[in-house]
């Protein structure tokens, strides 16, 4: 979970539902599979149950506890793996690597493994080209050729050259552990600044690039994490936001507040960027700037950590001696402004119309009774707006899939540009006066196309696309509908092989997040279809607490109502149980991040409901997160334990603190990693320690911690590969799919 930043409008491309690997069996024949059996109604005095199986449990490293009683509001609880937290000492580190060798031994002694490897890397090897940004002449994107470690940033010098390497990350290190984490171009075309991340961190580092030469000045820009670069209108220089410089050994786990507005000029030392704007009185604030079409006004969107609400401030510099004037001060709803005319803002918000309209804001008159509706709030959710050509290009999504109409500029509808299917769109950047702009369309069985929209004549065409070497064809996605146990209807997606039935013995990956105002829409990953085409199903439920239906719909899975988040992935279980497309023994569920926390959460509620469970960084401890990083920000979303009233529902299903001994829990695969700085591996490792602790079923639970990586960004290709690799070698081993599963092609 990233806070709420507004960013400059540049390509955005939705990140694919996180996809997860497979572990294997074993450690040099300790553990023996005796027999895992597929559903049958004999094996079931419930449709909900699992059977028992023959397995001898594995033997786990040795985890010491020690006495660590907290006292929350009168309440005692216990924390008996606290040491864990510490990930930079000897002993827990001589614990990451007793656990890993357990993990890994296990995977290598799975045949599964390296069918998935070689699947996943045949698979993965196609070209994949970001949405095109044009500045002045030039067009700018991202290419991997299929098997890079990272994808390329390319320069289009004009429409008849051919593109050229402008920035390749490939270089930057030799294990492909630095990554391109940003990149942001002049209006003219002739200046790039490009920020790295280093093993997966969240920090940021900031150079800029001569476009023409290629050539690094000597600018660095550090400690940066949350904000982007937004350039001066002559390309002079650029706004940012950072952090005060940690403490040495605090780097990755210690918390991250304080955010302040800068401006560096290019060609000087960071010791002379100029403070634009910082608030001591709220070190829970960041600044995400715009800059307005006509360069006149600097636009700071102001957040607090998670919370969808944030503020609205802005300079006009041309009177740069009255500074940073409040314009939406009141943290009362969203905003985000994407365009200004003489004078006048245009801005998305969702006051007032919790699924988003868009409003006009005369600077002379900011009070809202003088807002001037421009679009109204419709049946879908406004997603993004974009002012381009002369009119407004907005993003809508119904029942989880996009709809881009077109606007004029008072509001008159214009039509809308058709999509291929039920899918997602991202991209629609632009200037005003531009009379092009380029977007993608992906879904689960749509790898992502890149088409170039005339704004002039309407039209579409296909600018790049992807040439996958799979049957897509032969699979389905299905859109359903289930009933939570409340009585709300919730959405389910069911990708599958067209031939396939409902049968209790399919395998299915139930995968979920359900936080912090964010959808799952439709997105293609090669990962999954090694999968598909072994006749598994994936399944995605559209759970309470991410903004499918509006700010209701988030607000409906936070805080005191994050219950309902779980109750809809349970009830997405049984729905696939009950109509028959699968059984408790062939049901594995899946998610990362806050997903993580909702498969920890999920398991320990209805442990006889899953096989196994693919918890990935996730939030395990919901009593301490708040006390790193930038935990902090995920309070407007969770609560905090240190608020009385909050503390007994985060107690209630804290996925570490509600595991019970003498529990058959499913098989579990927990990953995480060492350079997480936002999500610290102190939760997976204190949660995974007492879950084998608890244990007491045949059930595998393992951990697989990778090194010099992240949250999940900026990961090389291959490390991508093989963590897939072992997540689904995992569930073939875990599912008991090895001897009798369908095979595809």
């Amino acid at each position: 979970m990233v806070p709420r930043v507004r960013r400059s409008r540049a390509p955005r491309r939705r990140a694919p539902a996180q996809g997860l690997g497979i572990p294997g069996l074993g450690i040099m024949g300790l553990v023996v599979l005796v027999g895992l059996a597929g559903c049958t109604d004999a094996d079931h005095p419930t449709p909900f149950t699992r059977t028992s199986i023959a397995m001898t449990p594995l033997e786990y490293p040795e985890t010491r506890t020690e006495n660590v009683v907290d006292d929350y509001h009168g309440t005692q609880v216990p924390d008996p793996y606290r040491w864990l937290e510490d990930t930079g000492t000897e002993e827990t580190t001589a614990w990451v690597r007793a656990q890993n060798e357990l993990t890994f031994d296990y995977l290598a002694a799975i045949p599964a493994r390296e069918h998935y490897r070689a699947r996943l890397t045949e698979l993965w090897d196609h070209e994949r080209t970001g949405v095109p940004i044009k500045r002045g002449e030039r067009l700018f994107f991202t290419r991997n050729d299929g098997l890079q470690p990272h994808a390329v940033l390319l320069v289009q010098d004009d429409a008849d050259r051919e593109p050229r390497v402008l920035l390749d990350p490939n270089l930057l290190s030799e294990d492909g552990t630095v990554a391109l984490a940003g990149w942001s171009v002049s209006r003219d075309g002739r200046w790039l600044a490009w920020a790295t991340s280093d093993g997966g961190s969240d920090w940021r580092t900031w150079r800029v690039r001569d476009v023409t030469t290629g050539a690094d000045l000597a600018d660095e820009v550090r400690w940066s994490k949350f904000s982007g670069a937004v350039w001066d209108a002559r390309g002079e220089g650029f706004w940012y936001g950072r952090y005060p410089e940690p403490a040495a050994g605090d780097e990755l786990d210690g918390p991250v507040d304080g955010q302040t507005l800068f401006y560096h000029r290019r060609g000087t030392p960071q010791g002379e960027d100029a403070l634009v704007y910082q608030r001591d009185d709220h070190p829970d604030w960041g600044f995400a700037p715009a800059l307005t079409d006509d360069g006149r006004y600097l636009v700071i969107h102001v957040w607090q950590g998670t919370n969808p609400r944030n503020g609205i401030f802005y300079v006009d510099l041309r009177d740069r001696g009255r500074g940073v004037r409040e314009l939406l001060a009141d943290f009362d709803a969203a905003y985000d402004v994407v365009g200004s005319r003489d004078g006048v803002l245009y801005v998305q918000t969702n006051r007032d119309a919790p699924r988003g309209r868009i409003v006009a804001i005369d600077l002379a008159l900011p009070r809202p009774r003088h807002w001037r509706p421009v679009v109204d709030e419709a049946a879908g959710v406004l997603e993004s707006a974009t002012m381009l050509g002369g009119q407004l290009v907005l993003t809508y999504l119904e029942d989880v899939a996009s709809a881009v109409r077109l606007f004029t500029l008072d509001g008159e509808p214009r039509g809308e540009i058709p999509l291929p299917g039920l899918g997602s769109v991202a991209g629609f950047t632009g200037r005003p006066h531009d009379t092009e702009t380029w977007y993608a369309f992906d879904s689960y069985l749509s790898p992502g196309v890149i088409y170039h929209h005339n704004l002039v004549s309407g039209q579409s065409r296909i600018w790049r696309a992807p040439d996958v070497d799979f049957p897509f064809d032969d699979y389905v996605t299905e859109r359903v509908f289930y009933t939570s146990g409340d009585g709300t209807r919730i959405p389910l997606w069911i990708v599958r092989r067209s031939d396939l039935r409902p049968d209790r013995d399919n395998p299915v990956v139930l995968y979920g997040y359900g936080g912090f105002n964010q959808p799952l829409t439709p997105s293609f990953s090669p990962a999954r279809l090694p999968w598909l085409e072994r006749g598994g199903i994936w399944a995605v439920a559209n759970l309470r607490g991410g903004s499918e239906y509006g700010e209701a719909w988030h607000e409906a899975g936070m805080l005191a109502n994050k219950q309902n988040v779980f109750d809809d992935f349970i009830a997405a279980a049984e729905y696939l149980v009950r109509t028959g497309w699968t059984c408790a023994d062939r049901l594995a569920v899946m998610g990362g991040s806050n997903g993580g926390l909702l498969v920890g959460a999920v398991v320990n509620q209805r442990p006889e409901l899953f096989a196994a469970g693919l918890p990935a960084v996730g939030v395990m401890d919901m009593l301490r997160f708040q006390h790193f990083t930038i935990g902090w920000a995920w309070t407007s979303d969770y609560g905090s334990s240190d608020d009385p009233e909050m503390f007994p529902y985060l107690h209630a299903y804290s996925p570490y603190h509600n595991l019970r001994s003498g529990t058959d829990y499913p098989a579990m695969l927990v990953t995480t990693a060492d350079h997480d700085d936002r999500v610290v591996p102190g939760h997976s490792f204190k949660y995974t320690a007492r879950l084998q602790a608890c244990q007491t079923g045949p059930r595998p639970v393992l951990i697989r911690v990778e090194t010099r990586s992240g949250h999940g960004a900026g990961k090389p290709t291959d490390m991508v590969i093989a963590e897939h690799a072992d997540r689904f070698a995992f569930l073939t081993r875990t599912l008991g799919l090895e001897s009798d599963w369908k095979h595809g092609s």
